[in-house]
């Protein structure tokens, strides 16, 4: 089976905000994910860090660990992942093969389709309940409250970082935003969150009172002796002391410090950890696709990052290492974002821009756009506009004392790999 023709029969988008599509199917096969012992994890920015760094403290102290995660960098089956092994073809195969009659079925019943994530969700529920995990570490999608991985009664609820994102689907203001992404705390059981905005902070504390749900709030003044190089970074946090970390920028200690906390309520409900593993977990953490070194002569950079909180989070890790450096920027931006606010920001800093279409001329914003936009911001006339394989060899032709980030979008990701390596070959 062509995995990745069948996917794009499915919607990729968001449709009208309701649960209805994963309800009918979690009955149908007999409520799998109540069998889930769930921490559930919605915000804006960091989701992904905090994943990467609870599942690789779970499975280290011997749980057998799944992760429902997105975007994928190269394939799908990167989404859905148990003790960091991901879902073999076969076994994705087999689930398609399996849910295909009952999805076309229920599209033929309905006007609302089933969509690409719902579908991700569901086999993910199943493949994990099935597989007897000893935790279930699921990412949202979009949002909280009407986002489809919202099926599951989590016994744990993280938020990260809360800032403007998909304004246009989870509300125009900070506390909008809160609500929905609020909507993953469910009564009765323990809500993780990093103190942020007051008017943030006082909806997350409303939705756990109301929910009869314990709150544990971090104070990043509990996060200290914080020391950056380019290969660890170090902090304390409460009795933790001399945490390491190999995750960049000077947002993961917070995000490091949520999965602390964690761990700190689940031995609360009797887990066993011990520090020594917990703190060798962290320090041996790989998160690909954010501030990972993908070459080295020149130096490149990719990052994901993709929206307002996350390209001033970008900037301020760039400062924090590369300040004195020169820099070239390849960018890639969905159509789906707020491209001109995102060109404001990164054209703030002196450098070398070049604009690409990503990987797909229908889901970027045309690199001509994107060069027209800058060419208004800024008087910077060293802008380019190129496609992602030409920007990648012009760099290496005109720029390799410079440090290159590429940016804009998790996507490209593999483009970007697969250029690197046929750049290698071609060379030896």
């Amino acid at each position: 089976m062509e995995l990745e023709a069948y996917f794009k029969k499915f919607y990729g988008g968001t449709k009208n905000p309701s649960l209805a599509v994963m309800e009918y199917f979690m009955k149908e096969y007999g409520r799998p994910q109540k069998e889930l012992n769930v921490i559930h994890i919605a915000g804006t920015n960091g989701k992904g860090s905090v994943t990467e760094i609870l599942a690789n403290i779970l499975i280290k102290s011997g749980y057998k660990t799944g992760k429902f995660m997105s975007p994928h960098l190269i394939s799908y089956q990167e989404r859905i992942n148990i003790n960091h092994q991901n879902i073999s073809e076969k076994e994705l195969e087999n689930l398609i093969l399996e849910l295909n009659p009952k999805i076309e079925d229920y599209n033929n019943k309905h006007e609302t389709q089933v969509t690409l994530f719902e579908l991700e969700t569901i086999m993910a529920i199943l493949y994990f309940a099935r597989n007897n995990c000893d935790f279930v570490i699921m990412e949202t999608g979009l949002g909280g409250l009407y986002d489809c991985t919202n099926i599951v009664t989590s016994n744990i609820s993280i938020l990260t970082s809360i800032g403007y994102d998909h304004m246009n689907i989870l509300g125009k203001t900070l506390p909008e935003i809160a609500f929905q992404k609020a909507g993953i705390i469910k009564a009765n059981s323990d809500t993780i969150f990093i103190k942020q905005e007051p008017e943030v902070n006082a909806v997350i504390e409303k939705k756990c009172q109301e929910t009869h749900t314990q709150l544990h709030e971090i104070d990043i003044a509990d996060i200290t002796q914080v020391f950056y190089d380019k290969e660890l970074t170090r902090f304390d946090y409460q009795h933790y002391k001399t945490i390491e970390t190999p995750l960049k920028g000077p947002k993961q200690p917070q995000n490091t410090a949520i999965c602390l906390e964690c761990i700190e309520v689940l031995k609360e409900k009797g887990y066993l950890f011990e520090e020594k593993v917990v703190k060798e977990a962290i320090k041996t953490v790989v998160h690909k696709g954010r501030f990972e070194t993908i070459a080295q002569k020149p130096l490149m950079i990719f990052d994901g990052a993709h929206n307002e909180p996350a390209i001033e989070h970008l900037k301020d890790t760039i400062e924090l290492y590369f300040a004195k450096e020169k820099k070239v920027f390849i960018v890639s931006i969905f159509n789906t974002k707020d491209y001109p606010k995102i060109l404001e920001q990164i054209l703030a800093e002196d450098a070398i821009f070049i604009f690409t279409d990503g990987n797909d001329e229908g889901g970027f914003v045309p690199k001509e756009e994107l060069y027209r936009v800058a060419s208004k911001i800024t008087d910077n006339t060293q802008l380019y506009q190129l496609k992602m394989a030409e920007a990648i060899r012009f760099v290496k032709e005109k720029y390799r004392n410079y440090v290159t980030f590429i940016i804009g979008s998790f996507y490209v990701y593999g483009t970007v790999m697969k250029e690197l390596e046929e750049e290698k070959n071609d060379t030896n």
